[in-house]
């Protein structure tokens, strides 16, 4: 029995938990190419406004997107995706990071035998993203 065969309507997806450190976010900064200030170099940040540095929006969507291509294990099997950035993730330089940690409940039966899964990503005690659904195409 493969782990989709009893996906129902509300069933809880794992969750699972996403390290946030400054040395992830100076690798998002090249693979992305938004060097700005706000995501590595804690004075500027701090000159804004900010607690500290903060993670970029689109590598915390990436985690929540990565979550659910690991449980469908293929991320071809991803057809549609949207969040809305609800609360920042603030990265400390420290060994530690901050953590995003996501799970999810499958939400609707599509036709096509797709499944909608709205998800939750917090980090610390912050909603990080808000009307977080994904569709996968099950096998």
């Amino acid at each position: 029995m493969t782990k989709f065969a009893d996906v129902t309507v509300g069933a809880q997806l794992p969750p699972a938990s996403y390290p946030a450190t400054r040395l992830s976010l100076v690798k998002y900064c090249g693979a992305s190419g938004d060097f700005n200030f706000i995501h590595w170099n804690e004075r500027i940040a701090r000159s804004v406004g900010l607690p500290n540095v903060i993670a970029h929006g689109m590598f915390t969507m990436a985690q929540a997107g990565r979550y659910v291509t690991d449980w469908a294990g293929d991320a071809g099997a991803l057809v549609d995706f949207g969040v809305r950035f609800s609360a920042m993730v603030v990265v400390p330089d420290d060994d530690t990071g901050a953590t995003i940690d996501v799970s999810g409940t499958v939400e609707e039966k599509l036709d096509g035998n797709l499944v909608a899964v709205a998800l939750t990503a917090r980090s610390g005690d912050a909603k990080v993203l808000s009307r977080a659904r994904a569709v996968v195409r099950l096998p």
